[in-house]
């Protein structure tokens, strides 16, 4: 496994330095995919090398890079981190990687193969205790919480349970915490192009103004990218109107 200056003792730039777009890289089989509304059975293979996907990326001037295991998230631990390391050691992009963190292995594996960041979801509403141990023991600033919303309320487990946490509270309990990066994916939104949920980015941000916010799901157009900015947000995930020019690397470059 990789060890450099992307990896676990790495203190990276001052967050809002590193790039306003993370596009996003899904992997399944060690193959780039995409899902409509996290099914597995609405999959779109978008390239057969992920390496390559990322290197474009960089090529053409992103510094960001969001990375999702998807045989991880459904198999309940870290599955794709070779790809991990590989896009890792061959380009300077500044990794999160998520998808089957739920031990500290699975952490230790993540941050050794190359990830700056941890990216968490579910295991920080159904087993809070766990999380906040990583959280003292790796430091909060190293992980990306994850944040999943149906009508204002936490979705977990593919979505297919809305629990009775509402989006705020959430957000403002790890924030006393120390954690600095959430991002929050509507699934109402996600997959569908059809706009993101910046109503709900607005209200989240009025609540907790100090919030590094990222944006995730729906973003059809460079025009939604420049209404999340406007609306506040830190930075904005993207994949599906990359994968199908919807929106140009070129236009995201400035950002």
């Amino acid at each position: 496994m990789k060890e450099d200056s992307n990896s676990q003792g790495a203190a990276g730039p001052p967050l809002g330095t590193e790039g306003f777009i993370l596009p996003a890289i899904d992997i399944i089989d060690a193959k780039c995919v995409r899902l409509t509304q996290g099914d597995y059975s609405q999959k779109t293979i978008y390239n057969e090398n992920p390496v390559e996907v990322a290197k474009q990326f960089e090529d053409a001037g992103l510094k960001r890079l969001h990375l999702v295991d998807l045989d991880g998230a459904k198999a309940g631990a870290v599955k794709n981190w070779k790809v991990l390391e590989a896009i890792a050691s061959q380009t300077k992009l500044i990794i999160d990687f998520g998808g089957g963190i739920k031990t500290q292995k699975d952490v230790d594996i993540v941050f050794a193969s190359g990830a700056r960041y941890a990216t968490v979801g579910s295991i920080a509403v159904k087993d809070k205790p766990t999380f906040v141990s990583w959280l003292t023991t790796y430091g909060a600033d190293k992980f990306l919480l994850g944040a999943d919303v149906k009508e204002e309320m936490i979705a977990i487990g593919g979505w297919l349970e809305t629990t009775g946490i509402n989006i705020y509270d959430f957000i403002e309990d790890y924030l006393k915490l120390g954690v600095q990066q959430v991002f929050c994916t509507d699934v109402s939104k996600d997959g569908k192009l059809e706009g993101p949920a910046t109503d709900l980015y607005k209200k989240i941000l009025d609540k907790s103004p100090h919030l590094h916010l990222i944006a995730s799901g729906g973003v059809a157009t460079i025009d939604d990218v420049y209404a999340l900015k406007e609306a506040g947000c830190k930075g904005v995930i993207i994949g599906k109107a990359i994968y199908e020019n919807r929106i140009t690397l070129k236009e995201l470059v400035f950002l």
